[in-house]
């Protein structure tokens, strides 16, 4: 698990720029181009204000004419955890404002694949609702939307997706990333979308004087930020300032109890602290329990746990999502072998000798577990990486992962072009999209996805590398820090987790859990001795009489029989 260590430039004068700060985590900062103290404020009056975002007035008015006439309103959503906590928070919103008559929809994905599609308006239409809002899909619904439309349906689109060159003829359409928005955060999950729409109508209805006239109590919508928080975090987006605001302050009330319930059996069950919870155990731990019902059988499982109010349910339901989950990696498990085979047969000698974008498929892989796949392969060989499974006799779906510097969303659009006809459908962001096309053109667009990546990407750009923030000394090695780095974010996307990197003495090694390296290591002579873990290695990575290591790790907190020690998690290992 070598990877070329990169030390990340700092731009600022960050002794001047943050003097009140640790200067350790000055230059972490400053390295993430945080430009000043202030956009370390996550208060929320530090939110830019919903009436930048573009359509915000069509849809308020939409939303506060179907509660005014208590219209049945109906919420489409994905299948991903981004897309459960949306339809979580749009119900549990509106039915604080005061709509009696919401229900919820969610596609399996097995059935109908992604949207608000002509066959899922189908069966929303057996609801006969008034009104649809779409949550984390419905931008390239262009059917689907028309469907709707033409049976008499109101569409609100609410959305995060890139845009395509067309749009639903939707009532009302909510994306910041549509053109002409001048919402700041491009960045927003799904969930963010939709809790923006909530906070733009409880305005509007506090202002016409809509809580005195139904004798409801305004609510405060800020007790919906641990789901926005969690959604936030799942679909791994970027962390801008807007992000990293709605998520500090979701888990500021993860962490005083002000949660779901569902989010606390979530916990419990993943054997998480909630008083100490950060956006890693949201990530690690909560939303591959919640993504493994969208996966493998129907996410109104996963929203069910987060609407419910009862302990007993929201526990029953968070085992039922763990048992999923453990399905889930075992089927993961057995997939990656099947891969990693594949690529063996393939006979090349080295990553090098691998496409630029890698394609695979096998005829027995799971769906819903492609996605998570393409990701693991994607770590391994560091390039752009398509996994593909069976959707029926016709067609195959693919899920993508993509690396820094190719745009996998823009790159299949740009194979679309160049071979009209050869993707039937896709969509996605950045650094995972989703495709599905004909088994037949299966071959045509290996070559066609490879082609692409290659006008993009060089040979150089294939290399695995860790930007570390430098080196620390064996002083700065301690409990304290990794406790404060714990609690100085949240960390994520494009705001990474603090890295470090330095030479150790290994004093012990050995195998755990089967496939995990636990070490004992010492900086120097005079340093205590530090534990640390590398997960998903072994032993054979490096020759055994190896007695000195290079290492880029996280600083990490381990809790074992109520004792905190610190720990180091390996990123990347390499003998000296």
């Amino acid at each position: 698990m070598s990877k070329c260590i990169l030390q990340r430039q700092v731009c600022v004068d960050w002794q001047t720029q943050f003097p009140d700060i640790d200067p350790v985590l000055a230059k972490i900062y400053a390295a993430r181009n945080v430009g000043s103290a202030t956009e370390l404020e996550y208060g929320l009056a530090r939110l830019p204000p919903p009436t930048l975002m573009k359509g915000m007035a069509n849809a308020v008015a939409l939303l506060q004419a179907a509660l005014q006439q208590q219209k049945r309103i109906l919420v489409v959503g994905d299948f991903d955890a981004d897309g459960a906590t949306s339809t979580t928070l749009a119900l549990r919103a509106l039915r604080l404002l005061g709509a009696e008559a919401v229900d919820f929809l969610v596609p399996n994905r097995f059935e109908y694949g992604y949207g608000l599609t002509p066959e899922i308006v189908a069966v929303a239409a057996e609801k006969q609702p008034d009104l649809i809002v779409t949550v984390d899909n419905g931008i390239a619904s262009i059917e689907g939307v028309q469907t709707a439309k033409q049976l008499g349906i109101q569409v609100l689109v609410t959305d995060h997706h890139l845009p395509g060159n067309d749009l639903p003829v939707a009532d009302a359409i909510v994306n910041p990333n549509q053109a002409g928005c001048e919402f700041p955060s491009k960045n927003l999950a799904g969930v963010g979308v939709i809790f923006y729409v909530m906070l733009a109508l409880r305005t509007v209805l506090r202002d016409d004087g809509w809580f005195e006239q139904q004798k409801i109590q305004m609510p405060n919508l800020a007790k919906l930020l641990d789901i926005v928080a969690l959604g936030t975090i799942a679909d791994v987006v970027p962390l801008d300032h807007t992000n990293r605001i709605l998520i500090s302050q979701g888990l500021a009330r993860i962490r005083s109890g002000h949660c779901c319930v569902g989010i606390k059996a979530l916990l419990e069950v993943a054997g998480r602290g909630r008083e100490n919870v950060v956006a890693s155990d949201m990530g690690f731990a909560v939303g591959p329990r919640l993504n493994a019902a969208g996966r493998l059988q129907d996410m109104s499982i996963g929203i069910r746990c987060l609407l419910t109010d009862n302990i007993a349910e929201a526990k029953s339901l968070a085992n039922e999502l763990d048992e999923l989950n453990r399905e889930r990696r075992s089927i993961e498990a057995d997939m990656q072998d099947q891969a990693m085979q594949h690529l063996e047969n393939l006979q090349l000698d080295d990553s090098a000798a691998l496409p630029s974008g890698l394609c695979l498929f096998h005829e027995e892989w799971h769906q819903g577990v492609v996605g998570i796949l393409a990701s693991r392969i994607k770590e391994r060989f560091y390039r752009p990486v398509i996994a593909f499974a069976v959707a029926d006799d016709e067609y195959m779906k693919g899920s993508a992962r993509s690396v820094s510097g190719f745009h996998i969303r823009d790159g299949l659009d740009a194979v679309a072009t160049r071979h009209p006809g050869l993707i039937h459908k896709f969509g996605g962001h950045a650094m995972a999209a989703g495709l599905s096309l004909k088994r037949s053109d299966f071959d045509a667009f290996i070559c066609a996805f490879d082609e692409e990546v290659r006008r993009h990407l060089s040979a150089a750009d294939l290399h695995g590398s860790v930007w570390s923030d430098g080196r620390l000394t064996a002083e700065e090695l301690t409990l304290e820090l990794a406790e404060s780095l714990r609690q100085a974010g949240p960390w994520g996307q494009a705001f990474p987790e603090p890295m470090f990197d330095g030479d150790f003495e290994i004093i012990n090694r050995r195998i755990v859990g089967e496939r995990h390296l636990k070490l004992l290591l010492r900086a120097n002579q005079q340093a205590d001795p530090v534990d640390a873990i590398a997960f998903n290695t072994v032993d054979d990575d490096w020759p055994k009489a190896v007695s000195h290591v290079r290492l880029a790790y996280k600083l990490d907190v381990n809790h074992y029989r109520d004792r905190r020690n610190l720990q180091l998690m390996v990123e990347s290992i390499e003998p000296v």
